[in-house]
């Protein structure tokens, strides 16, 4: 009976130090409840993770989508030259030239083919083309290669080395997916864009960047409006598209910036719809012609002209004869408003002329002796004999020396004119050098002044207030241009 009691009191022992293991058991694997902080910094992660997934999204639906409408393109071209080798595209000879010649003389002319490439997008779906002018200019044979790999060739259409654009057309055996163009005036600095084209010949390649500014200047023609991004461009992009996120045209791909990285350059399609539409119709580009050679308004020009800010287009010479002289414009003017739009500077006014139909009457507001006067003009056909004006910007800062202009001196640089005084040397590092004044330049007018010789140059000097602004007449080649320099 003793034993049995033991054994009763053994299990009970048992029974309870193990109720009570579970217990403690059971305490320790129970969730502890989350204090208000860590609550607080799970759900700004949960937040955060959301957002990183909205903030980059995917672009492989729109890329897949887009694809058929852009294509590869690639040139032969063929040319003459003396020698063995070719020349590389910077115009070098090959070293082995050299070589050859010391032993066999001077090599006859020879035949080379060179080849390019490129990229393009469809703008029909019967197979009209859109590139860039360099892409193809030269080229003998054009060949396009489809998405899907098949491969025609390409006649050229037009082309345009002003804006460098140029069309193309194949026969396709089917109907072809065009793009769509969109609205290059919307986009704002920061926008998504996609870039597909055929960099190095490595055949379909998709970039994604930003619009990194807008209305940029390069310096290549009067017509630059560029669409900078950090898209990477690279040689064999150049004249394919520049789509937005919608899937929509807003640029055409065209220059990329020599040992620069994430910059690269595209043709608003607003400005490129005109030249396109013209190209594709009639096979070249008819633009309206106003017959002004215009110039930035610096701040030292703004100053000595008393103008509020230094925008709008100057006029520094106005071609006889044209539909700016006929409606009684003239140098010294300042263009601020085209038909309702805003002159800021010269290329407002120069893609704003040429994009309008020749015949077309426009309204300009024209600033003359500090009023401005409404001035209507009949815009003539850009004449192609008219050279293209190149703006050079005038910087301010005076260290020359001039002479009167005799026959001999009007001989030596070329001068048609005897009136003024020609500057023959500049110093180096002068305020006149860093003004952009140069040898052969003829100075005609200081300050409203006319310098009709040495004396009157002097006079003129002798006026200019140190610490202010002077504005020299220039005469340079055929035409006549304004520098504003500010002496020190």
């Amino acid at each position: 009976m003793k034993r049995l009691s033991t054994l009763l009191v053994l299990i009970l022992s048992v029974f309870v130090i193990t109720m009570i293991g579970c217990e403690k058991l059971e305490e320790g694997t129970k969730p502890q409840k989350k204090t208000d902080t860590e609550k607080t910094t799970e759900k700004k992660e949960d937040i955060l993770e959301t957002t990183r997934v909205q903030e980059l999204p995917s672009f492989a639906d729109l890329v897949e989508k887009l694809k058929p409408s852009v294509l590869n393109i690639s040139t032969t071209s063929t040319f003459s030259q003396r020698g063995l080798f070719p020349k590389s595209p910077f115009g070098e000879e090959n070293p082995f030239e050299e070589f050859f010649k010391r032993f066999f003389g001077d090599i006859p002319q020879q035949e080379f083919k060179q080849s390019g490439l490129g990229s393009g997008f469809i703008i029909s779906e019967d197979g009209y083309v859109v590139t860039n002018n360099h892409v193809i200019d030269k080229a003998q044979d054009i060949e396009v290669v489809l998405e899907d790999g098949k491969k025609y060739k390409a006649d050229i259409i037009g082309k345009d080395a002003k804006t460098d654009l140029a069309v193309l057309k194949i026969n396709p055996e089917k109907m072809l997916q065009a793009v769509v163009f969109g609205n290059s005036d919307k986009l704002r600095i920061g926008d998504w864009v996609v870039a597909i084209g055929n960099p190095f010949g490595l055949g379909y390649t998709v970039t994604v960047g930003i619009v990194s500014a807008k209305g940029r200047s390069l310096g290549l023609s009067s017509y630059d409006d560029f669409i900078q991004t950090d898209a990477s461009l690279n040689p064999g992009n150049s004249g394919g598209p520049l789509f937005n996120q919608m899937g929509d045209v807003i640029g055409v791909n065209t220059a990329i910036v020599a040992g620069g990285q994430g910059i690269g350059f595209a043709i608003p399609i607003n400005m490129a719809k005109n030249v396109i539409e013209q190209l594709k119709d009639k096979g070249k580009v008819v633009r309206g012609w106003l017959g002004v050679l215009v110039q930035p308004i610096t701040p030292a020009i703004a100053e000595s002209m008393k103008l509020k800010e230094p925008k709008g287009a100057l006029v520094g010479d106005v071609t006889p004869n044209s539909p700016a002289e006929k409606a009684g414009i003239q140098r010294g003017d300042v263009i601020v408003d085209f038909n309702g739009n805003k002159i800021e500077d010269v290329s407002d006014l120069t893609t704003l002329a040429a994009v309008t139909p020749p015949g077309t009457e426009v309204k300009l507001k024209v600033m003359k002796d500090g009023s401005v006067k409404d001035i209507d003009v009949k815009l003539g056909e850009f004449p192609d004999e008219v050279a293209e004006s190149t703006e050079k910007e005038v910087k301010e800062k005076l260290g020359l020396t001039v002479h009167e202009i005799t026959p001999s001196i009007a001989a030596r640089f070329r001068l048609e004119t005897d009136k003024g005084v020609v500057i023959t040397h500049v110093d180096q590092g002068s305020v006149a050098q860093e003004s952009g004044l140069q040898p052969g330049d003829v100075i005609l007018d200081v300050d409203g002044q006319a310098v009709n010789n040495i004396d009157d140059y002097k006079n003129a000097i002798d006026k200019m207030e140190k610490g202010k602004s002077a504005l020299f007449l220039i005469k340079r080649g055929k035409n006549t241009i304004y520098v504003g320099i500010r002496t020190e």
